[in-house]
């Protein structure tokens, strides 16, 4: 029987834990010799959204040999992470946790509280892409990697925000219990595509949207709603009620990126996930992600990626045999 103990701060982010909690509560359901317990340093705690959590076990002292500490990350870190009840933890992980005997995960800013134990020192880890910074000059001595979802590095992990704790959990699951059961949980759980560490944190379809110039997002929206479309700067325009010249300017000033190349990250985004079907052929995923040709495909994807598509399609494979 594997113990986790999810360790829980003032104002916990209700998904961070819950979001974990349910991967691998459904994984005992399915068979997987886990017993989860929520452990804090107050019996009683507020979450992110009001909702209180009573009747919290002791941290626990010692620390039985195997046991996974996920650290839940908590909302408004840079005060809540000073709060006594959370300052508790960080002692404790420095008196009980050992890399030799326990496995932890950070969740979003519950990497935090890993740093502040001295405990990602030479180790690659990530967080909350807003956390990045803090998270560098919180644990000087780490190897803090951007925009990646999850992050291991021997007994310890760490990820992103929020929902990225429901990956690392999966990720874990497949590594402990096998791919089968893992894919048995991710049916139940209704999530159709397990995103891996490599995934960017940031999705193309919601990058370059953090703007307030109405006709960009209405473009915007019109290219994400048919990727496939073969829209020039004319069409668009056109659709919009705009001259071409004052488009390209407004969404260039707004984006940083021309309407072409938001219109080709969005198609090689479709088309990422479209490889992760080996049934569709390297050409029927050039056209179904709105490319001329394959030929054009190719040329695009190895300029952006630095490989062919079929490349990547194989490396994609590997990882996911490896977990």
């Amino acid at each position: 029987m594997r113990d986790v103990y999810f360790v829980l701060s003032p104002q916990f982010m209700l998904l961070d834990l819950a979001g974990p909690a349910e991967v691998l509560q459904i994984a005992r359901e399915h068979g997987a010799a886990l017993k989860l317990q929520l452990v804090a340093a107050e019996p009683e705690l507020r979450s992110s959204i009001g909702l209180i959590q009573h009747r919290l076990d002791p941290l626990p002292s010692p620390l039985p040999a195997g046991a996974l500490v996920m650290l839940i990350g908590v909302q408004n870190s840079r005060e809540n992470l000073r709060l006594p009840a959370a300052q508790a933890i960080v002692s404790w992980l420095q008196r009980e946790f050992d890399p030799q005997q326990h496995q932890l995960a950070g969740i979003c800013s519950g990497t935090m509280l890993a740093a502040q134990a001295g405990l990602l020192a030479g180790r690659r880890c990530t967080t909350h892409h807003a956390l990045i910074e803090r998270l560098r000059q919180t644990a000087p001595q780490a190897l803090v990697e951007e925009n990646r979802l999850f992050v291991e590095d021997g007994p310890i992990a760490t990820s992103a925000g929020i929902t990225a704790g429901i990956d690392l959990a999966l990720h874990i699951l497949a590594r402990e219990f096998g791919p089968a059961l893992t894919q048995s949980v991710a049916r139940e759980m209704v999530i159709w595509l397990r995103r891996s560490g490599n995934d960017p944190q940031l999705s193309p379809w919601l990058a370059h949207r953090n703007h307030l110039q109405p006709l960009v997002h209405k473009a915007q929206d019109l290219l994400s709603a048919e990727p496939r479309q073969r829209w020039t700067l004319e069409t668009l325009a056109n659709t919009l009620h705009t001259t071409p010249r004052t488009l390209s300017r407004q969404f260039a000033q707004a984006t940083g990126i021309s309407p072409h190349a938001y219109q080709q990250s969005l198609r090689l985004a479709l088309a990422q996930q479209l490889l992760g079907n080996p049934v569709l052929s390297i050409e029927t995923v050039a056209l179904e992600s709105g490319f001329s040709s394959a030929r054009d495909f190719r040329r695009v994807w190895q300029q952006q990626f630095g490989r062919l598509p079929s490349a990547s399609r194989h490396q994609a494979t590997e990882l996911d045999s490896q977990v």
